[in-house]
């Protein structure tokens, strides 16, 4: 069991490495926080931990608590990847990267749809509730973009709660503590009471 989950952040280690050699995550990038990661290599935060760690040692990212990680250098990246190329490794990694993303996908689709299914509710007694709900972007021009969603205290501020977000097409309902504001997400608040005004102030001003 140790040994698998070793091979799973080595792994995921030299995905993320490849994609920042090939161009898909650029230096000085920000780039998803380890709750996010988790979510989309469906493995624990943990593991997304051990992943960092073992880029950080090399130099090719940097993390902090609050403000995701950073792609520090390409050229480290691909001196973590020469260094871990290895037939222990190498020769499962596609397999395994592969059924990660596969249960990613499934989940994808389940979260899809009971997000489907729940503005559909909406939708159908929005007229019944007391509760508005809204969608509003996240902008290059939020001052929240960085911090986590209970440092910045939304409900405590807005009385409103979060209940889903959207990022690059993928939806994720119920979002933790951790979840960080990223520029371009579309973020899902339920409320009463000038629900768009307060979220909007709340982000901008």
């Amino acid at each position: 069991m140790k040994g698998q989950k070793k091979a799973a952040y080595v792994s995921i280690a030299l995905d993320i490495a490849n994609k920042i050699l090939n161009g898909e995550f650029r230096e000085k990038q920000k780039i998803s926080g380890r709750s996010t990661l988790a979510s989309m290599y469906n493995v624990s935060p943990e593991t997304i931990r051990r992943a960092i760690v073992l880029l950080e040692d090399m130099d090719v990212v940097n993390s902090s608590r609050g403000s995701g990680i950073d792609v520090i250098s390409k050229s480290a990246a691909e001196k973590f990847i020469e260094k871990n190329k290895s037939s222990r490794y190498i020769s499962s990694i596609k397999d395994e990267i592969r059924d990660l993303m596969q249960q990613k996908k499934k989940i994808d689709e389940q979260i899809q749809e009971s997000f489907d299914t729940i503005f559909d509710y909406i939708e159908r007694f929005k007229s019944d509730t007391p509760y508005t709900f809204i969608e509003i972007k996240v902008t290059a021009d939020s001052k929240k973009i960085g911090k986590k969603i209970n440092e910045v205290r939304l409900w405590q501020t807005t009385g409103t709660t979060m209940v889903a977000y959207r990022r690059k097409g993928e939806t994720v309902i119920s979002p933790g503590p951790d979840y960080v504001f990223e520029e371009g997400d579309t973020i899902v608040v339920i409320g009463s009471n000038n629900v768009y005004e307060k979220v909007y102030e709340f982000l901008y001003s």
